[in-house]
């Protein structure tokens, strides 16, 4: 099973906020910002990433494979542009939406359901594309970075912050993206820097920043969960985050952060 429909995640994820004592009637954006970043890092890892694309209010930004929407919002409040948000989760799309009108982001995000690796827009309608943590799941990782590409305007960027293999050995499952290898696509860092260079994409920041990550998450392995966190609607939560704090920790998996520019 991929973990991205369950059925009750909404209904976690306002337990959850109310647990915490946030007001919904009065939700800000930065309220979410513990339980809506679904990939390793959180929050840091996607304020790291969007310093580095160079987003302004003017950029037509697309997060594919956005989940509940936190990067999405995350742009959308802090660089008062548009964003595009597609999934394809029909429930994690109907839940960003939901936290888009609580926190008053509607006007400045559409939420749609699609699949990454056939995007329904138009060439050339976007200035970035996130990508973070979703060719886990891809099989055909040309196709997706073809649409990636297809999209971007000449001199658009691709921002991406993935998990790859890493040593050649059998990694523990559940993990964040799956429940076993059967929907696991793990390439390795070489392999997928070849195929973005191949589907037309020049390559301009890439960094292996496992030995960075690795203990970050060995340190909120160790905390003990509070209300509001990513167990509020993923099942099975803290197993996955020890499988990955274990193989990141010892070499199995690499954290892979990199941008990636549309030239022609």
């Amino acid at each position: 099973m991929i973990p991205y429909r369950t059925g009750t995640a909404r209904r976690g994820i306002e337990q959850a906020l109310v647990a915490a004592g946030k007001d919904l009637d009065g939700l800000r954006a930065e309220d979410l910002a513990l339980l809506e970043d679904y990939h390793t890092g959180g929050r840091l890892a996607t304020v790291q990433l969007a310093e580095l694309i160079g987003i302004t209010e003017t950029s037509a930004v697309l997060d594919a494979g956005a989940g509940i929407g936190g990067t999405a919002r995350y742009v959308a409040s802090s660089f008062d542009c548009t964003v595009t948000a597609v999934d394809l989760s029909d429930e994690y799309c109907e839940i960003a939406a939901w936290l888009n009108r609580l926190v008053g982001l509607d006007d400045r995000i559409d939420v749609r359901q699609a699949d990454v690796t056939a995007l329904p827009y138009d060439d050339s309608k976007f200035d970035v594309v996130f990508s973070q943590h979703v060719q886990m799941n891809v099989a055909d990782k040309r196709r997706l970075y073809d649409e990636a590409r297809r999209v971007l305007r000449v001199g658009g960027r691709l921002a991406l912050w993935d998990i790859t293999a890493g040593d050649g050995r059998e990694i523990d499952y559940p993990m964040p993206w799956a429940d076993g290898v059967e929907h696991s696509h793990l390439a390795a860092p070489d392999e997928l820097r070849k195929v973005l260079e191949t589907a037309g994409l020049t390559v301009e920041h890439w960094a292996d920043l496992t030995e960075t990550i690795a203990p970050l998450m060995q340190t909120i392995q160790s905390l003990p969960p509070a209300p509001l966190g990513l167990q509020a609607f993923v099942p099975d939560f803290r197993k996955r985050l020890e499988n990955l704090t274990a193989a990141l920790t010892d070499g199995r998996v690499r954290a892979i952060q990199a941008v990636a520019r549309r030239n022609t």
